[in-house]
C-alpha cells in the first residue's frame, strides 16, 4: 500500500515526465556512447581555460531557452495562449543593442557607450515589444498566438531596420563574454546568467502575489476581477516580463558573435520555449503552473536537440524528429494519460493481492 502511495505521488508531479524523460535520453546516450558524460577541461582560442563536453553544451545553449521558459510559463498561465513572436522579439531587441552599441557605423574601432547602457535598451525595447502584445491581448481580446502573429511576421524586418539592413561587430573583446566564457572561469557565464534568473523569479513568486494573480486569472478571469484582481494588469505584466526574459536572451545570443543575422537569429526558439511550457506538464489553456517544471522541460529540449545532432540528424530533419518525441513526451504528462495511468495501477494493485 506504501509502494502504491508513493508511485501514485511521483506520477501525480508535475516534475515526473521531464524527469523521466531526461533518464531515458541520458540512458540511450550511454548506451550509444559512453563518453557521452565525459567533461574535460581545456583552453579555448585565447588561452584561457574552458570546460567542453555534450554536458558543457547542454547547460550553455538551453540557458536561453530556460530564461525564456520562464516568461512564457507566466504568458501561457495568464493569457491561456502563446507568443510566437519570441524570435522575431529577439532579433529586435538584440539589433537594437548593436545599435546602441556600434552607433551609426557598422564597423566601428570602439564600442559608444558602456555595454550594460545598451543591455538597459534592449531590455526596455523588449518590455515595449512585450506591453504591445499585452495590450492586443488585454484589451482588445486578441486571441495571443493570433496577436503576436504581428510581430512575427514583421519583427525581423523592422531589426534589419533598426541598422539600415547592415551587420553591425562589436570591437569589444568584453562583449562576447555574456555568450561565452569570462577569462579564467572554465564554467559557461550562461550558466550563470541563467541562475540569477531562476534566483530572481523565484524571489519574485515567494515575497510577491504575482504567481497567485497570474494562475487566478488563468483559471476564471470573471472570478478572479470579483476578487479584486485586475485582469488586464496582470495580462500585460506576463508579457511584459517576457520581454525582458527576451531581452536576457537576445544579450546571450549577439554575445556569442557580437553581430546578428535577422534571419536566423533564435529561429524557431519560441516553438522551442511552448514545448518547455508544455513537457513541464502546465497546461496550455492557462491556469495553474510549476514553473521549475518549465525550466526543467527547456533542458530536456535542449538534450534532445543535442542527442539528436549526436546521432547525426540532418539538420533540416531535425525538427521532424524532435516533434515526434517532444509529442509522445507531452501525450504522456496530459492529466488525463496521468488519470489513466493511476487508475490501471489502481486495477493492478488488487488482482496482485488476490494472486497472493
Amino acid at each position: 500500500m506504501n509502494k502504491q502511495k508513493i508511485f501514485k505521488r511521483l506520477v501525480s508531479n508535475q516534475l515526473f515526465i521531464p524527469l523521466i524523460a531526461l533518464i531515458i535520453l541520458a540512458v540511450i546516450n550511454l548506451i550509444n556512447d559512453p563518453g557521452f558524460f565525459r567533461i574535460t577541461l581545456g583552453t579555448n582560442n585565447a588561452g584561457n581555460p574552458v570546460l567542453s563536453g555534450y554536458l558543457i553544451t547542454i547547460l550553455d545553449y538551453g540557458s536561453e531557452l530556460g530564461i525564456l521558459a520562464i516568461g512564457m510559463t507566466l504568458v501561457t498561465a495568464a493569457s491561456g495562449g502563446q507568443d510566437i513572436s519570441v524570435g522575431a522579439t529577439i532579433a529586435i531587441a538584440g539589433s537594437a543593442m548593436l545599435r546602441v552599441l556600434c552607433g551609426g557605423n557598422s564597423r566601428p574601432e570602439t564600442i559608444q557607450v558602456p555595454i550594460i547602457v545598451a543591455f538597459l535598451v534592449a531590455c526596455i525595447v523588449g518590455m515595449l515589444c512585450g506591453l504591445f502584445n499585452g495590450t492586443l491581448v488585454a484589451i482588445f481580446k486578441i486571441q495571443p498566438m493570433i496577436a503576436t502573429l504581428i510581430l512575427f511576421t514583421a519583427g525581423r524586418s523592422i531589426a534589419a531596420w533598426i541598422n539600415n539592413n547592415e551587420l553591425p561587430i562589436v570591437p569589444e573583446p568584453r562583449f562576447s563574454y555574456f555568450g561565452g566564457f569570462i577569462p579564467g572561469i572554465p564554467i559557461p557565464t550562461t550558466v550563470f546568467i541563467v541562475i540569477a534568473c531562476v534566483i530572481v523569479i523565484a524571489l519574485v513568486l515567494k515575497f510577491t502575489n504575482l504567481g497567485l494573480y497570474t494562475q487566478a486569472v488563468g483559471i476564471n478571469e470573471n472570478s478572479a476581477r470579483l476578487n479584486g484582481i485586475n485582469p488586464t494588469a496582470i495580462k500585460i505584466l506576463s508579457f511584459v516580463i517576457l520581454g525582458l526574459c527576451v531581452a536576457v536572451a537576445a544579450l546571450i545570443k549577439v554575445s556569442r558573435l557580437s553581430t546578428i543575422n535577422y534571419s536566423v537569429i533564435a529561429k524557431d526558439i519560441e516553438m522551442d520555449a511552448i514545448l518547455a511550457v508544455a513537457l513541464g506538464g502546465n497546461a496550455l489553456s492557462g491556469g495553474k503552473f510549476n514553473m521549475w517544471a518549465s525550466i526543467l522541460g527547456a533542458y530536456v529540449i535542449q538534450f534532445l536537440t543535442t542527442t539528436l545532432y549526436k546521432f547525426n540528424v540532418q539538420s533540416d530533419a531535425l525538427a521532424a524528429y524532435k516533434a515526434v518525441v517532444v509529442i509522445i513526451l507531452v501525450v504522456f504528462s496530459a492529466p488525463t494519460v496521468r488519470e489513466y495511468m493511476r487508475n490501471m495501477v489502481k486495477k493492478v494493485a488488487p488482482a496482485r493481492k488476490e494472486v497472493a
